[in-house]
């Protein structure tokens, strides 16, 4: 696994933590852009086949990651908020229908639901703080209860969820489960069959390494059809080729859910950070991850004044350690780090550390050392 480190040829002073936010590419990807961008200029697109073929390559990719039955169910979507927008305005909703979200998600995942509202749709939020979330989030459900929505870690706490358990739940009581998957997908295996989810989708910027621009949408088969379309263009059809054809019909596949033209840029380069992570291994991945999460905790918790705000239990967290410093403004102590050219962020109740699988020795002992001549001040 060390061998991909010169994938990451980072300024020797930096003190990359914000895989969270936006990650850097890994050189593969950047390589391929470069090459992408010189085959534009010498001979545009000449070779667009070509192209087709390596974004096939990109959706089992994709597919393999999530688990999903066939990249059939896979759609490339520009963002994590398209995807759940492509839900909330799909489905056929009620007046009284509820969706269950819990109190600490990402504004993508609570707004797209709230503007449900005129609709007459009333959003419950569960808290999450105490001994059994899920517990918590299943116990909301009623009997107009349609969908639960939940990220699988949460951005700010860094709170990872039993979504087998929450999967099983909804199950029994004949509810959609909906996965915001961006701050696990890449980080750490995701499942998408055994947590039996009906949607599922993540951007590709933060732990797959990849642009901004460009995420994956998963729709369970039985249910693309039973999302109402509101964009439609030549890309989402059965016959997308034949442009002459009169009597069109919306793709049988999750390209169904993208209208237009490819954003071809940015497959080159997910598709690149992608077979980095399926080089390493996602098991991989995920135990180097810990190791170096549990490397910051160690180290916070030796120094004074610190008080961890991210969960302990490593079955509890993913890639997110949040904390705070005694003495400090958040605000202050985040631009203090920024100076020290620490690449974290304020998230929640504090200063959110998320590293990679690749994130060297040096960055964290650095940063160890920075934070520690902070707390004796």
């Amino acid at each position: 696994m060390y061998a991909y480190h010169d994938e990451f040829p980072q300024a020797p002073e930096l003190r990359y933590l914000n895989h969270a936010a936006v990650a850097p590419w890994p050189r593969r990807a950047a390589v391929a852009v470069a090459a992408f961008a010189e085959q534009n200029v010498r001979i545009g697109a000449r070779d667009y086949p070509d192209w087709l073929v390596l974004e096939g390559r990109l959706r089992q990719r994709l597919r393999r990651l999530l688990n999903a039955p066939g990249s059939a169910d896979i759609a490339l979507v520009k963002n994590t908020s398209e995807a759940l927008s492509f839900v909330a305005f799909g489905l056929d909703w009620r007046a009284g229908d509820q969706i269950v979200i819990s109190n600490e998600e990402f504004p993508s995942n609570r707004v797209v639901w709230e503007a449900l509202k005129p609709q007459g749709v009333e959003v419950i939020q569960v808290a999450l703080d105490g001994d059994d979330p899920e517990g918590a989030l299943l116990a909301a459900c009623g009997p107009r209860t349609r969908l639960i929505s939940i990220s699988a870690v949460q951005y700010a706490s860094g709170l990872r969820l039993d979504l087998e358990r929450l999967g099983a739940g909804c199950r029994a009581r004949d509810v959609l489960f909906c996965v915001d998957a961006i701050q696990q997908l890449g980080a750490l295996p995701l499942d998408v069959q055994s947590c039996d989810c009906a949607f599922a989708m993540a951007d590709g910027h933060k732990w797959m390494l990849g642009p901004e621009g460009l995420g994956v949408f998963y729709c369970r088969s039985d249910l693309r059809e039973q999302l109402t379309l509101h964009e439609y263009g030549w890309h989402m059809l059965e016959h997308a080729g034949d442009y002459d054809r009169v009597d069109w019909k919306p793709a049988r596949s999750a390209k169904r859910f993208e209208c237009g033209s490819p954003n071809m840029l940015g497959a080159v380069a997910l598709e690149a950070s992608l077979s980095l992570l399926e080089d390493v291994g996602l098991n991989n991945v995920e135990s180097a991850l810990h190791e170096r999460v549990q490397w910051l905790l160690d180290g916070l918790d030796k120094l004074n004044g610190i008080s961890v705000v991210s969960e302990r239990n490593v079955a509890r967290r993913a890639g997110i350690l949040t904390f705070r410093l005694d003495g400090w403004d958040n605000q202050k102590l985040f631009e203090k780090l920024k100076s020290e050219q620490i690449v974290c962020a304020q998230r929640g109740k504090g200063i959110r550390f998320s590293p990679h699988f690749y994130t060297e020795s040096r960055v964290i002992d650095e940063t160890l050392a920075a934070l520690s001549q902070l707390a004796t001040r």
